[in-house]
C-alpha cells in the first residue's frame, strides 16, 4: 500500500521553507569554507568541473568526488524510503533524522579540520562529502514526502516557475489557470525567500564563527525533525 503524503499539518506546511534555509546556509558554509565546494548546487560543481578541464587547472577530488556521492546517496534514500514504506512507516521523519545525522557528521568533521582549511585534506573531504549526502537526502525526501512543494535546494526552477504564475495571476484571463498559478505562487515563494536567508545567514555566521557556523544548518535540521508529524501506513498523524 501506498503510504499517504502528509501535508495538513502547520509544521509540515512550513517545512519547505525550513529546508530551504538549510540548503542554502550549507552551501554558502561549504563554499566558503570547503574549498569552493557546492554541497546543495550540484550543477555548479559540474560547470566548475568542466571549467577546470577545459582551461587544464587542478580540478579538486571533494568537487569531482561530489557528483557520485549525491547521485548515490540519492539512490540509497530512495531504496531506504522503499523499505521504510513496506515496513509500514512514513519515510519523512526517518529522513530527516539521517539528514540530521549527516549534518552533524559534517560539523564535527569541518571543526576538527581546523582553520584554515586544506581543501584536499582527508577530514576536508569527508565534511563535505557528509554535508552533499545531507543535501541528497533533502533533495530525494521532499520528492518522496513532500511532493506537493517546490524543490528546497535548486532556485533556478524555482524562481522561473514563481515568475511564470505572477504573470498569470497578474494577466491571465482563464480563472482556472489563475487559481492554478496563484496555489503554486504560494508554495514557491517561501523556498525562494528561505534559501536567500540561509545563504545571508550562512555567510554571516561563517564569517564569525568559521566552519563552526556548520551549526547553524545542523540545527535547523534538528529542527525540521521536530515540526514533522510521525503517521501510520494509513496517514494517521501522531505528534
Amino acid at each position: 500500500m501506498k503510504i499517504n503524503t502528509i501535508d495538513s499539518s502547520l509544521g509540515t506546511k512550513l517545512l519547505p521553507g525550513v529546508l530551504s534555509v538549510i540548503a542554502g546556509s550549507m552551501d554558502i558554509i561549504s563554499f566558503l569554507g570547503l574549498g569552493g565546494l557546492f554541497t546543495a548546487h550540484i550543477t555548479g560543481n559540474l560547470i566548475l568541473i568542466a571549467a577546470h578541464v577545459v582551461i587544464g587547472s587542478t580540478v579538486s577530488f571533494a568537487r569531482l568526488l561530489s557528483v557520485p556521492v549525491f547521485i548515490l546517496m540519492l539512490g540509497l534514500t530512495s531504496l531506504l524510503a522503499a523499505g521504510l514504506e513496506a515496513a509500514g512507516v512514513v519515510p519523512l521523519r526517518p529522513l530527516l533524522l539521517l539528514q540530521l545525522l549527516l549534518l552533524a557528521g559534517s560539523l564535527a568533521l569541518g571543526v576538527a579540520a581546523g582553520s584554515p582549511v586544506v581543501p584536499d585534506a582527508a577530514t576536508a573531504i569527508l565534511a563535505g562529502m557528509l554535508g552533499v549526502s545531507a543535501m541528497a537526502v533533502q533533495s530525494a525526501l521532499v520528492q518522496i514526502s513532500l511532493n506537493w512543494a517546490p524543490s528546497t535546494v535548486v532556485m533556478t526552477t524555482n524562481i522561473t516557475r514563481f515568475m511564470m504564475d505572477i504573470g498569470e495571476v497578474l494577466f491571465g484571463k482563464n480563472p482556472a489557470a489563475v487559481a492554478g498559478a496563484c496555489r503554486r505562487a504560494q508554495l514557491t515563494w517561501p523556498t525562494i525567500v528561505g534559501f536567500t536567508v540561509g545563504a545571508g545567514l550562512g555567510a554571516a555566521c561563517f564569517a564569525a564563527a568559521g566552519l563552526w557556523s556548520l551549526a547553524l544548518p545542523t540545527g535547523l535540521a534538528l529542527l525540521a525533525l521536530a515540526m514533522a508529524p510521525s503517521a501510520n501506513i494509513d496517514g494517521k498523524q501522531h505528534g
